[in-house]
């Protein structure tokens, strides 16, 4: 055999080592992006339990709700109780969008249809207040945004089938 050809050989032998060693790389990396993907929907599912704990603890307990009423006192507190009831009702399905479990479209449905309900659609316009509070690029914030949008395109709709209202976003 020649050197030339020999050369050849061994340049092709470390090619294809780095390529295995390139791939194997590639694999631990995707490895690791759905462990830290599983260990963030497990923090996800925590958290929307704790939510709803404390929730419950606050519908069912009014000392324990006066501690988280935020509301206007203006409006009565069996209504503020309520809009904690809608606000658990939001954090699911806000929680269920962010765990990837609905995608922006399929929250943007459900939000459309919760949005018919009068409670509901006040729990909104009363916390809007909190809203205005996020960090503006949070996930929350910007599906809020989106929310807000879909409520004035409700309000400005010329059609009473509602379930056809609205641009509902692709991802």
């Amino acid at each position: 055999m020649s050197s030339a050809t020999l050369a050849l050989l061994a340049a092709t032998v470390t090619m294809a080592a780095r390529r295995r060693h390139l791939d194997a790389t590639r694999l631990d990396e995707r490895r690791l992006e759905l462990q830290a993907l599983a260990v963030r929907r497990k923090g996800y599912a925590h958290q929307q339990r704790m939510h709803w704990e404390l929730l419950s603890r606050a519908i069912d307990d009014p000392t324990l709700f006066a501690v988280i009423d935020t509301y206007d006192k203006s409006i009565p507190a069996a209504k503020r109780r309520q809009f904690l009831y809608a606000n658990a009702w939001y954090a699911y399905l806000f929680h269920l969008f962010r765990a990837e479990v609905l995608d922006q479209e399929e929250l943007y449905i459900a939000m459309r249809e919760l949005l018919q309900n009068p409670l509901f659609r006040e729990y909104w316009d009363a916390s809007k207040a909190q809203r205005a509070n996020l960090k503006q690029s949070s996930d929350e914030a910007r599906v809020g945004r989106m929310i807000d949008g879909l409520v004035r395109d409700l309000d400005e709709a010329d059609t009473d089938e509602w379930w056809v209202v609205g641009n509902p976003p692709s991802e």
